[in-house]
């Protein structure tokens, strides 16, 4: 009986120890989780900005294309003028 009650001591022990190790495991984790979440915050603003970035440059993008367009159409306006008037009449 002695025997019986020395190893179900020994092993009521090792399980002491191995809810110790599981309880600073969890600890540790619950720690790491927490850095993650902190991370993927910082990384969804990250993301945010630039989709916000993404939304707004192709609308510039077109004005500045129908800003060029509309430089060029006149450009070419005035050369054609110029070409016109530039040109002698050959009789």
């Amino acid at each position: 009986m002695g025997r019986c009650l020395h190893v179900s001591n020994h092993e009521v022990k090792a399980l002491c120890s191995q809810v110790t190790i599981l309880q600073r495991l969890l600890k540790e984790n619950k720690k790491k989780v927490g850095e993650v979440k902190e991370e993927n915050k910082r990384l969804k603003m990250l993301v945010d900005s630039y989709v916000d970035d993404l939304v707004t440059w192709p609308t510039e993008q077109s004005k500045t294309t129908v800003e060029l367009q509309k430089q060029y159409e006149k450009l070419l306006a005035e050369v054609k003028e110029l070409a016109s008037s530039s040109i002698p009449k050959q009789m």
